[in-house]
């Protein structure tokens, strides 16, 4: 269900495995009991969510102060957050801004409209994966449900294993994972990464030659050079 990756007095920093929801209507409190359990913690604070399909790094605050400081963080977007997905086709562009509002659609899914009243916008590299797939890292500057699986599948390129936008893609697991997370607390700046390659449970496909590469290239990504968004 996850690992604890790293325990501060105010915050824990949590691996969640995919497949696992943090939401309140399918059992957030489930999760956050488990870890509860593991850390001592009578109560532990969700301070920004992950999709059930989706691993890696998640903020949980010990105490309702760190909760606050932390969510106030995220609302004045001084928090980076990281995504590693795989893609199922070659993309339209290989790098640069998904930009634009979002419209729920049928079901549970949503899509990404030419308006510009409330955008979500997501920045993304992408390197090379195996043929007919391709590897990105995704920056989103907003905080939108399922922002980059609808950011992705607007560039042609829906996540492997996604069952709402991709799903006629048979994979383990939808291949989205949160890869790094660098937010301050209390005057200090903390950079955390969750290498996805060093926990089977994540799925299979982080291990292929290709995309371990582009892991390794992409392992301090607060460091690279993101364009700046025009305002």
């Amino acid at each position: 269900m996850f690992d604890i990756l790293y325990t501060h007095n105010d915050f824990l920093i949590i691996n969640k495995h995919p497949g696992v929801s943090v939401h309140k209507d399918t059992g957030e409190t489930m999760l956050l009991a488990e870890v509860a359990k593991e850390s001592g913690d009578k109560q532990l604070y969700l301070v920004h969510r992950l999709d059930k399909m989706t691993s890696g790094i998640l903020l949980l605050a010990r105490n309702a102060q760190a909760a606050s400081e932390l969510s106030k963080a995220f609302a004045d977007r001084a928090v980076e957050k990281f995504y590693l997905a795989i893609g199922s086709k070659k993309p339209k562009k290989k790098q640069g801004l998904v930009q634009g509002d979002m419209e729920r659609t049928r079901r549970s899914a949503w899509k990404l409209i030419n308006s510009q009243h409330n955008p979500a916008v997501t920045q993304f590299f992408s390197a090379s994966a195996k043929p007919g797939e391709r590897f990105f890292l995704c920056k989103p500057h907003t905080g939108k449900t399922h922002q980059i699986r609808v950011a992705l599948k607007s560039v042609g390129s829906a996540i492997v294993g996604d069952p709402i936008y991709n799903a006629g893609s048979q994979a383990d697991r939808g291949y989205l994972h949160a890869f790094a997370l660098s937010f301050p607390y209390q005057n200090e700046q903390y950079q955390f990464v969750c290498d996805p390659r060093e926990f089977a449970i994540l799925g299979e496909k982080w291990q292929e030659q290709e995309i371990q590469q582009g892991i390794q290239a992409w392992l301090q990504p607060w460091q690279l050079a993101w364009p700046t968004i025009k305002k």
